[in-house]
């Protein structure tokens, strides 16, 4: 199904603030680091780019098979644990389970997009709590946490919503192909029915106009045959013979103004 623009201006929008979240993650790791811990700054850097290759790979192919995808969040998954265990754990690290959480909306289906979901928030609370301690671990993970269930839930209502017009979409064709077939049938029995109609009257113009006619036609020949030995019974058989001859061309008439077109 073909989206609307604001639709998808809208998606690309989203897209696009993605990448810049992403960005925004690698260039703040960059001061941070660079200045204070420079042994770990090629990790760091090197690392979180081949993160964003990978992401844009399968943002660029989300058709891949299901294996390989499980197999991409497992990866990224540990990449994203693996930086925030490097000092100095920069706590912002996990900010990048944000984008995983609108991939596994956007390419997976049904309770899985929820479990992948539920994991990366249960990597995130795990790992900061591991390097800044319970408390001070729960607060730093409530915001990227939120910010997981909050891009998730948003993508898979965006998602159901295309799927419900693709579904709308396909039955309204649907209704429109038979209605489109229903048309062409109607005309069909129209059209069988005014052969049965002219069929109906070509009987009837046998079974009454020609027996009227063949009645003329006897009377004639009666007429004949009085007009040479009893003529004064020829007025009645004369009279007789117009009457048929009425009869017969009213029959006609009916017959042909049936047979017309309605619109005239």
């Amino acid at each position: 199904m073909k989206l609307s623009l604001p639709r998808l201006r809208a998606i690309q929008v989203g897209v696009i603030a993605l990448y810049v979240l992403c960005a925004g993650v690698i260039g703040r790791t960059s001061v941070y680091v660079f200045g204070e811990y420079p042994a770990q700054f090629p990790w760091y850097l090197g690392l979180e780019l081949v993160f964003l290759i990978l992401f844009a790979l399968v943002m660029r192919r989300p058709g891949i098979p299901i294996w390989s995808l499980y197999a991409y969040f497992v990866v990224q998954s540990v990449i994203i644990v693996y930086l925030e265990s490097i000092p100095p754990h920069l706590d912002f690290i996990t900010a990048l389970f944000i984008l995983l959480c609108y991939q596994v909306a956007l390419v997976l289906h049904g309770r899985s997009r929820w479990v992948w979901g539920g994991i990366f928030c249960v990597l995130v609370a795990a790992s900061l709590i591991t390097w800044f301690g319970l408390l001070r671990g729960l607060a730093l993970a409530m915001t990227p946490i939120a910010g997981n269930i909050v891009i998730l839930t948003y993508v898979i209502a965006n998602r159901e919503e295309e799927l419900a017009d693709q579904r709308r979409q396909a039955m309204l064709n649907e209704l429109q192909e038979k209605h489109r077939q229903l048309e062409l049938r109607t005309n069909q029995v129209e059209q069988i029915a005014a052969i049965e109609e002219r069929n109906r009257l070509a009987r009837e113009l046998h079974d009454s106009v020609s027996q009227i006619m063949f009645s003329i036609i006897l009377n004639t020949r009666a007429t004949q045959i009085l007009l040479e030995r009893e003529p004064n019974r020829v007025r009645t058989q004369l009279e007789q013979m117009q009457i048929l001859s009425q009869d017969a061309l009213s029959k006609m008439r009916s017959l042909i103004a049936q047979l017309r077109p309605q619109s005239e």
